[in-house]
């Protein structure tokens, strides 16, 4: 991450984002450390394989923007810290599963073997199901979640719709049947939106309901901020796999292209992705300027996105 901060404007505090940033993620971990089982309950080998998969590290994007979201809010970070574990549980629990022979059968994962790999390819798929079952029985029962029962129960209809079929394994899908197709722009927008930007938005939509208090309006800036910069992520990531080597990536590069998947670069050129990534920046910024500087970890976050190196 800090190659890419030291690019911000001067008006951002780069030292500060990044303290933050690193206080996000080390939240996420000990509250991912807190609800997964551990390795040595019974069943072991399921439980080692959720651990392997929740805790191998990763760039937490997701829970980072829970906590900024949270911050611009004025929310207690405790209050979040079941919400943004929650979230990249269910993120974990879709990178083994679209790591699958039977999805992209990838090998390189953060790094690291991908889960079926390090344990079998049933267990990978057993230990996904159960994260994303444990995801919600976070978002139910975590006692830090102090809103209102209705409140509540509308977070986990959100994350329901953002990682069903309407949302991340709809976008899957039509991934999937997308192979060695050529998707105009509207296409591959709808695409990334499903697959990857469902659940980058739910992951700000989620910490705003957190705030009692926050209006319609509110909340409806902070949501567009993230469908911009889920869209804006899944662009930099089809041009990392163009430009990106393995070891910085941690997953296989060229990957997509192998495959013969229809991604950003393909359809509008390198210089064309990049421009488009700039474009979602730009309006997700725009988003969020009412909030001030109180949104300065959002507005970081978002440069961060379109200027990362993995």
């Amino acid at each position: 991450m800090q190659r890419s901060l030291k690019t911000l404007n001067t008006m951002t505090d780069v030292e500060s984002t990044e303290r933050h940033l690193t206080q996000y993620q080390k939240r996420v971990d000990e509250a991912m450390a807190h609800w997964l089982p551990g390795a040595e309950t019974h069943p072991r080998r399921l439980h080692a394989a959720m651990r392997y998969a929740g805790l191998s590290g990763g760039k937490r994007l997701r829970p980072a923007l829970v906590y900024a979201t949270g911050d611009t809010l004025a929310v207690e970070r405790r209050k979040l810290d079941g919400i943004a574990c929650a979230i990249e549980l269910i993120h974990a629990y879709s990178l083994i599963h679209d790591d699958l022979p039977a999805m992209d059968d990838d090998d390189l994962r953060r790094g690291k073997p991908t889960c079926h790999r390090a344990f079998d390819e049933a267990t990978a798929i057993l230990a996904g199901d159960a994260l994303q079952a444990l995801s919600f029985y976070i978002l139910a029962h975590d006692p830090a979640i102090t809103v209102e029962a209705g409140i509540r129960l509308r977070m986990i209809e959100a994350l329901a719709l953002a990682c069903g079929s309407r949302g991340m394994a709809g976008g899957q899908a039509i991934d999937l049947a997308s192979v060695g197709r050529v998707l105009d722009v509207a296409e591959l927008e709808d695409m990334h939106i499903h697959k990857t930007g469902a659940l980058i938005r739910a992951s700000v939509l989620l910490s705003a309901l957190s705030d009692p208090g926050i209006s319609a309006a509110r909340l409806e800036q902070l949501d567009h901020y993230g469908k911009c910069v889920g869209l804006a992520f899944q662009i930099r990531d089809d041009i990392l796999d163009v430009e990106g080597d393995t070891q910085t990536i941690g997953k296989t590069s060229g990957a997509d292209i192998a495959l013969g998947k229809p991604t950003y670069p393909a359809l509008l050129g390198m210089q064309g992705a990049k421009r488009r990534a700039r474009e979602l920046h730009d309006e997700a910024v725009h988003a969020i300027e009412s909030f001030g500087e109180r949104a300065d970890t959002l507005r970081a976050i978002s440069h961060y996105i379109i200027d990362r190196i993995r």
